[in-house]
């Protein structure tokens, strides 16, 4: 499946999530409701996946976790937040490059439209 198929299913089911259950919730609230829609939508979803961090010769097991990962191509880093900030982007930037993934979604359910929380990377 190509990334955009992913992507927009992605982001549909996320949409159901937020037209569902609204801003306000926790994170965990949000990916527990995003795997069983992504599942029902045929999609493949792994949680809480470690991401080791390469250091010069050695592989780092430093507890940084992708919140999903979609059909193995997709990053999906959820957040709670007031606003998305760099520091976020550069969260999933650096998951996805360690995890040698093209391609990632970081979501922020806690917005009125959940079209202001959705920000697509590539590498």
């Amino acid at each position: 499946m190509k990334h955009a198929l992913i992507t927009e299913k992605i982001i549909h089911c996320a949409l159901e999530v937020h037209r569902t259950l609204g801003p306000g919730l926790l994170e965990s609230a949000y990916e527990e409701c995003l795997c069983y829609e992504l599942q029902n939508a045929g999609l493949q979803v792994a949680r809480q996946c470690p991401v080791p961090i390469s250091y010069k010769a050695i592989k780092l097991e430093c507890g940084y976790r992708i919140d999903l990962l979609v059909e193995d191509k997709v990053v999906v880093e959820l957040k709670v937040v007031e606003e998305l900030h760099e520091v976020h982007e550069a969260q999933i930037l650096t998951y996805m490059r360690f995890a040698e993934k093209k391609v990632g979604l970081l979501i922020n359910f806690n917005v009125k439209l959940l079209k202001h929380g959705i920000k697509r990377y590539v590498l």
